[in-house]
């Protein structure tokens, strides 16, 4: 199928929907038995505690917004696997404990959009994670990283619902800054990677392609129409959006995390009192 279509080869299939697949030269086994990652059961409370105390800094610590996210979804029977990754990120936030995030003065005031998907991330479901951030002059004052509802067919997919989960993002925030006296005058732009999603979106016709996508994350394309958005593609080295759906080699991760605005107190310009 390689030969003739152009495909990205991600191994064998191991989970899918909630199913198991073991593949062996005879045969192909599909099974549902409960997935365990045989490190043992964790005391449930004490870890839904622990996961509590690292979403509480997300307000600040965008940079571990993913983190936390991911951690959350093992709430009930988590492993003593999903406790020793909790930990890790506590060692990482005591690590870090002086940083915070920079908002300078002056900046230009417009509204700038970031958003990214990975595709099929979850191995238990095959859903994918939206993430997004805002920027408002200078360092990011919006962001989010969410499980999306249903299952993508595509990259192309992924990305176009995480679009349009931003974009409603985007309109809910302008109505707010207009209150604030802050009226955007021009588009917002929002920037993300894939073309082939933006290439959906700017197409007003409705296709083989896009049929069964959820009516709601049409929404995009209302949006673009009236102004109230304008789609720029986004380098992937400069999406910032990327820290919030996957995990990242840790020269990526401290690249977008400077980027997002996160820094120490002690790289701060001037004299400042801690």
């Amino acid at each position: 199928m390689m030969q003739k279509y152009e495909m990205t080869d991600l191994g064998l299939l191991h989970h899918f929907l909630g199913m198991g697949v073991i593949q062996s030269d005879n045969c192909i086994f599909l099974h549902q038995r409960k997935k365990d990652d045989d490190s043992g059961a964790a005391d449930e409370a004490q870890y839904q505690k622990l996961v509590g105390s690292l979403l509480y800094p997300t307000a600040t610590r965008p940079d571990i917004m993913y983190a936390a996210c991911l951690l959350s979804r093992f709430m009930h029977c988590p492993t003593n696997k999903h406790y020793g990754t909790a930990k890790r990120v506590l060692r990482y936030i005591q690590g870090t404990l002086d940083f915070g995030l920079e908002y300078k003065k002056g900046e230009w005031t417009v509204l700038i959009g970031f958003c990214d998907s990975d595709w099929s991330g979850s191995e238990d479901d095959m859903r994918s994670t939206s993430g997004y951030a805002f920027t408002f002059g200078s360092g990011v004052f919006s962001w989010a990283s969410v499980k999306q509802q249903c299952v993508a067919l595509s990259t192309a997919e992924a990305e176009y619902t995480s679009a349009s989960e931003a974009t409603a993002q985007a309109t809910w925030i302008r109505f707010v800054l207009e209150d604030f006296g802050e009226m955007q005058a021009v588009a917002t732009q929002l920037n993300f990677e894939n073309t082939s999603a933006i290439a959906i979106t700017k197409n007003p016709i409705f296709h083989q392609k896009t049929k069964h996508i959820n009516r709601r994350y049409h929404y995009i394309k209302e949006a673009l129409q009236q102004g109230v958005i304008d789609l720029l593609h986004c380098p992937t080295k400069e999406q910032v959006a990327d820290i919030f759906t996957k995990a990242l080699a840790r020269e990526q991760f401290s690249y977008l995390r400077e980027l997002l605005g996160v820094k120490s107190v002690h790289n701060l310009k001037g004299s400042v009192n801690v």
